[in-house]
């Protein structure tokens, strides 16, 4: 008498399909890593670009009334422009047309902005602004304000 053979149903993953996923999981983290620090980078460095642009109305306004530049950190019409920020330590000019945003060192922002500058220079001939991020050397992590 023949007795029916009960096939036996697959349970589970082999250990190959379980090596492959991970080794893919691992491969997209490889990428996906390096592409997020500079994003955040961007997105540290675009508070630099947000604290000088909001210094340009009263720069502009203060040459055209007084023909001279001034000195952000003690003009009272900067009274309550934000000189400093999370990533930023200091925002100052000391009175010439170069405006300077100093990040704070690595370990408080990202390493690629740890104490670099975005400048921004309002040309007192043709009356516009201008900005250089001269001293971060990799373009990636510029604010569009520098592109």
């Amino acid at each position: 008498m023949n007795t029916p053979v009960m096939k036996k149903v697959q349970q589970g993953f082999t250990l190959i399909e379980l090596m492959i996923v991970v080794a893919i999981i691992g491969i997209l983290a490889a990428v996906a890593i390096p592409a997020y620090q500079d994003y955040l980078a961007r997105s540290q460095a675009a508070e630099a670009a947000s604290l000088l642009g909001g210094l340009k109305t009263g720069i502009a306004e203060y040459y055209s009334t007084n023909g001279a530049i001034p000195n952000v950190a003690t003009q009272s019409q900067f009274g309550v422009a934000v000189l400093s920020g999370k990533y930023v330590a200091s925002v100052a000019n000391n009175g010439s047309a170069t405006v300077t945003a100093t990040f704070k060192p690595a370990g408080s922002v990202n390493a690629k902005l740890g104490g670099k500058t975005i400048t921004m220079t309002y040309a007192t001939t043709t009356g516009q602004f201008s900005f250089s991020c001269s001293s971060i050397t990799t373009q990636e992590v510029w604010p569009s304000v520098c592109k």
